[in-house]
C-alpha cells in the first residue's frame, strides 16, 4: 500500500477540473505536478513498475531518470488549450534519498557547490534535450521548463544557455539553490545590509583586481544578454536552500535606489568564494546568479524544513504568495 504523501489522488492538487493557464495559480499547480512527476518516474524504475510513454531523461552514470519531457494533448471538446500554455514541459527532479540514488545526487549537490554542475552528464543531457526540443517544435513558447531544487539548477542551466540563444523559455523553478552564506537568517535589518553591502564591496574589488577590462567587458556583455530572460522563481523565507534569492535581488533594487549601480552591476555577475578561488580570477559563470526574475515568496511557509521544501507545497491553491519582477538594467 502507497504512503499517502506517494499516492497523488491524495496528496496532490484537489478540485481540478479545467486548466487556465492565464491563470498563474493554475499554471504553478500544473507544472509543480509535472516536476512531482519526475520523481515518480524514477520511484517506478527503482520498483520495476510498468514503464511509461513518456520520454525519460536518464543519468548515464547511475541510470536513474532525473527528467521527463510532457506533452500537453487537451481533447478536441475541451476548451483548456490556450495560446498562453505550453506544448511541451521539461521537468526535472531534485535530489533523491534512495539508497541507489543518494551518493550520485550529493555528489552533483556538491558540484553545484562548486560551481561545475555545468561540466556534469546530468546537466549536458538535460541542455542537449531542451536543445533538441525547442529545435523539432520549432517554437520556443510552447516549451516550458521546470525543477525543484537541484533540478531548478539544472533547469537554469538550460534556461540560460537557451537565453544566450534568443530563445526565453517559460521557467517555473521550484526551491531553487542559491550558493551563499544563509545571511536571511539575520534578523537584524542593520546588520543584514552591513553584510551585503561588504559582500557586494569586497566581490567588486575582487572582480576590478583580478580581472583584465577585456574579461570584465565580456562578463558583462554575458550577463546583460540573459536580462530579457525572467523566470519564475518560488521561494520559502525559511528555506536556507533558495532564500539566498531574496537577499539578492532586493539588495541590488535597495543598491540601485542608492546610485550604487555600479558597484552592483559589477558584484551581482561575481562570486566572492569562485573569485578568490580561481586563478588569474578566472571563473565559470555562477549558476545561481541570474539578472532578471519574476521572485515569488510563500509568506506563509510552514515551519519544519523537510516540508518547506517539499515540491508538494507548491501545487497548493491556497498559497499567499508575495511576487515582484526584477529587470537588471545595463
Amino acid at each position: 500500500m502507497a504512503f499517502k504523501s506517494q499516492d497523488f489522488h491524495r496528496s496532490g492538487p484537489r478540485g481540478r477540473t479545467r486548466i487556465d493557464w492565464r491563470n498563474a495559480d493554475h499554471g504553478r499547480s500544473v507544472v509543480a505536478s509535472l516536476v512531482k512527476g519526475a520523481y515518480v518516474l524514477e520511484r517506478d524504475r527503482r520498483g520495476k513498475r510498468e514503464g511509461s510513454p513518456l520520454l525519460h531523461l536518464l543519468d548515464g552514470a547511475d541510470s536513474s531518470i532525473f527528467g521527463a519531457i510532457f506533452e500537453y494533448k487537451p481533447l478536441p471538446s475541451s476548451c483548456n488549450h490556450s495560446a498562453d500554455g505550453p506544448c511541451f514541459v521539461v521537468a526535472f527532479r531534485g535530489t533523491l534519498f534512495a539508497k541507489e540514488l543518494f551518493f550520485r545526487d550529493i555528489e552533483l549537490d556538491v558540484q553545484f557547490l562548486r560551481n561545475e554542475l555545468h561540466s556534469s552528464s546530468r546537466c549536458k543531457i538535460a541542455v542537449q534535450a531542451v536543445e533538441d526540443l525547442v529545435a523539432a517544435t520549432g517554437n520556443s513558447k510552447v516549451v516550458w521548463l521546470a525543477g525543484h531544487s537541484l533540478g531548478s539548477a539544472i533547469a537554469l542551466e538550460a534556461g540560460k544557455n537557451m537565453a544566450k540563444k534568443g530563445y526565453y523559455l517559460e521557467s517555473s523553478l521550484f526551491n531553487p539553490p542559491y550558493a551563499s552564506i544563509p545571511i536571511e537568517k539575520i534578523k537584524s535589518k542593520i546588520w543584514k545590509r552591513a553584510f551585503q553591502l561588504a559582500e557586494s564591496g569586497l566581490c567588486a574589488a575582487a572582480a576590478l583586481a583580478k580581472q583584465s577590462p577585456e574579461q570584465l567587458k565580456q562578463s558583462a556583455d554575458s550577463f546583460a544578454a540573459l536580462s530579457p530572460w525572467v523566470p519564475q522563481l518560488f521561494v520559502n523565507k525559511v528555506d536556507c536552500v533558495c532564500s539566498g534569492y531574496i537577499g539578492y535581488f532586493e539588495h541590488g533594487k535597495w543598491m540601485q535606489k542608492f546610485r550604487l549601480g555600479g558597484i552592483r552591476k559589477i558584484a551581482s555577475r561575481y562570486s566572492v568564494i569562485l573569485l578568490f578561488m580561481s586563478e588569474n580570477g578566472t571563473q565559470a559563470e555562477p549558476l545561481h546568479l541570474i539578472p532578471s526574475a519574476n521572485l515569488s515568496i510563500n509568506s506563509k511557509p510552514p515551519k519544519c524544513f523537510l516540508r518547506e521544501h517539499k515540491i508538494s507545497e507548491w501545487w497548493k491553491l491556497d498559497l499567499e504568495l508575495e511576487s515582484e519582477v526584477y529587470k537588471y538594467e545595463y
